[in-house]
């Protein structure tokens, strides 16, 4: 008898608590979203099986000496999100943003929802069951520049335990740029704004695109070292990219090496959505804070492109500002498609690639000025 009462309290019915099957639940809502509706299938897939098998009673997954636990140091240490952005770097093709350098001010521009989602955080400690330190504030506050990886690396310096939620929200509003940006978009520019048909852009030379990774990686250094890690890891991978001498260590970053870190680093943060972890007041903060800084992030760069258009000697239709943002290609491709239900005859993804590549930099110095000034 003693045996069965043994055995019926090792089982997982008999130890699952609520909480636990609350966040087995969200586990199986995201690989929901990611299998049938598409959102960032590549990252929400391991993510939510990771926040299933890190909230399995006895288990010990994503506890000292479980798979999980040891894989969480990839995050811990910064090696993951550093690797998938040198990845990113090798697949960024930098000519668009060379060819019209004033969209570096959109990206730039798009990077004031993170400063504003900072304050948005500490103003949220006036309501009962809110808690949140100046560290936490800048952890939440990076979600706006809608870059994964370096919600990811901020919050495992500043935050790591609110990383489970950060990195959901930073994800999931980024799966939902086809959704949230349109009507942003539309609501800030007129319909003749919309039908702007921008001048075609010049080609950029080989050269200039060695050179530009080297520059950018020499003024992080020079300036900003705290975003030396992110904006090195990610010009070397675009400069592998752009020399055209190493194209087997180029295509490696590209695919075989990006595609295993990001399973591993799925993994991590799903270790990391444990029932005590993510069920707090927090979380709901950390969310709704999120799809503010991403709004405000769209916002001020469709803005300052109707700034930048009214000064230009060429014109600028102002929804390539909303690719400010640094959800590299997808907010570009918005761009492009809601300049076609406006003017059919209208391409604007290659210059919607200038600003969306400079929100990649424009997040990756936010970053570092987080990381500097909060400590």
């Amino acid at each position: 008898m003693e045996n069965l009462i043994a055995l019926w309290e090792s089982t997982g019915i008999y130890n699952f608590t609520i909480p636990q099957v609350v966040m087995m639940l969200v586990g199986f809502l995201l690989l929901f979203l990611a299998i049938k509706k598409g959102f960032e299938p590549l990252l929400l897939v391991p993510i939510g099986f990771g926040a299933i098998l890190s909230n399995i009673p006895i288990a010990g997954i994503a506890e000292e000496g479980g798979l999980l636990y040891y894989l969480y140091f990839g995050i811990k240490s910064g090696i993951f999100p550093l690797l998938i952005f040198m990845g990113v770097g090798a697949m960024t093709d930098f000519g668009p943003m060379l060819a019209n350098p004033k969209t570096l001010f959109l990206g730039a521009a798009a990077q004031f929802g993170i400063f504003a989602t900072l304050l948005g955080a500490l103003a949220l400690n006036l309501v009962p069951g809110m808690e949140f330190t100046l560290k936490d504030a800048a952890a939440i506050a990076i979600i706006g520049g809608a870059d994964g990886p370096t919600a990811i690396y901020v919050a495992s310096k500043l935050a790591p335990d609110l990383l489970g939620a950060i990195a959901v929200a930073a994800y999931s509003y980024m799966a939902l740029v086809p959704l949230i940006q349109p009507p942003i978009m539309r609501a800030l520019t007129t319909e003749d704004e919309r039908k702007i048909e921008m001048k075609q852009l010049r080609v950029v030379g080989p050269t200039e695109k060695i050179v530009f990774p080297l520059m950018l990686l020499t003024l992080s250094a020079l300036l900003l070292p705290s975003a030396a890690p992110l904006v090195g890891m990610f010009c070397l991978g675009n400069l592998m990219n752009a020399c055209g001498v190493v194209d087997r260590l180029s295509k490696t970053s590209q695919n075989e090496l990006i595609n295993i870190v990001t399973i591993f680093l799925g993994l991590a943060v799903g270790s990391k959505m444990s029932a005590d972890a993510f069920l707090q007041a927090e979380t709901l903060g950390i969310l709704a804070l999120g799809a503010v800084a991403f709004c405000i992030g769209t916002a001020c760069g469709v803005l300052m492109a109707k700034i930048m258009n009214k000064f230009s000697d060429t014109p600028i239709n102002p929804l390539i500002g909303a690719a400010g943002v640094s959800a590299v290609p997808m907010a570009a491709r918005v761009a492009n498609k809601v300049g076609l239900e406006s003017n059919p005859h209208n391409f604007l993804l290659m210059h919607a690639m200038g600003p969306n590549v400079a929100g990649v930099i424009g997040s990756a110095v936010a970053a570092g000025v987080l990381l500097s000034l909060v400590k």
